[in-house]
């Protein structure tokens, strides 16, 4: 039977909400970082960890921000390129899944979206013990910096054919992993991956990723 459960991460006083998915047997559970203006409430990322669910991962969507914190960044836009914030709300949340007797010796995945895909990867440079896969969709992986290079998980940036600058942001990171990483362009899809199957293909290059642990 698949459990679902509201949860609650702690990292330095601030609570930040996550649901977390275990299909019966879960071998590996991924944790989602949302971009700016997103949550665990975004319709593609929930679409595509249904997709995941069904394929035996377990999946933790989390918001990166309190809700204080998105008020605030909806009026200020101070927290949205905030990379270490988020990249430690990130590490918070894989280290409470490595707290919890169900998912402890489950291998952990990061799927980020827009400034979330540099989070995840700065999360996974600073807990390489823990990270087995990343896969960034429409991702600004770029903003991760000098954490690229410390990255120590296989990396699939998964972009728009019909977003060319966010392309050509990846393909420059991607030139600076370290690690066995591909660039997967969906031919017409934009930004958001509206476009009909533009999402399917996003699921399943990502299903396969973390199934296969990018080999």
């Amino acid at each position: 039977m698949v459990r679902s459960e509201a949860v609650s991460v702690a990292d330095e006083g601030a609570a930040i909400a996550g649901d977390l998915v275990l299909p019966p047997g879960a071998r590996k559970v991924v944790l989602f970082a949302h971009g700016s203006g997103s949550s665990r409430h975004s319709p593609r990322n929930r679409s595509v960890a249904a997709a995941l669910q069904d394929a035996g991962l377990g999946t933790l969507l989390m918001d990166l921000l309190t809700e204080r914190e998105e008020g605030r960044d909806a009026m200020t836009g101070e927290h949205r390129f905030d990379i270490e914030l988020l990249a430690g709300r990130v590490v918070a949340a894989v280290d409470w899944l490595g707290s919890r007797p169900d998912t402890a010796d489950l291998p952990v995945g990061l799927f980020g979206a827009s400034t979330g895909a540099a989070a995840a990867l700065a999360g996974a440079a600073e807990r390489p013990e823990r990270v087995q896969a990343v896969v960034s969709r429409g991702g600004r992986p770029d903003l991760a910096g000098g954490a690229l290079r410390l990255v120590r998980a296989p990396v699939l940036l998964i972009v728009g054919g019909d977003d060319p600058e966010v392309l050509r942001l990846n393909q420059e990171a991607a030139d600076l992993l370290p690690v066995p990483h591909r660039v997967h362009i969906v031919p017409g899809a934009t930004h958001l991956f509206e476009e009909p199957g533009a999402l399917d293909e996003v699921a399943e290059e990502a299903r396969d990723w973390f199934l296969g642990a990018g080999r």
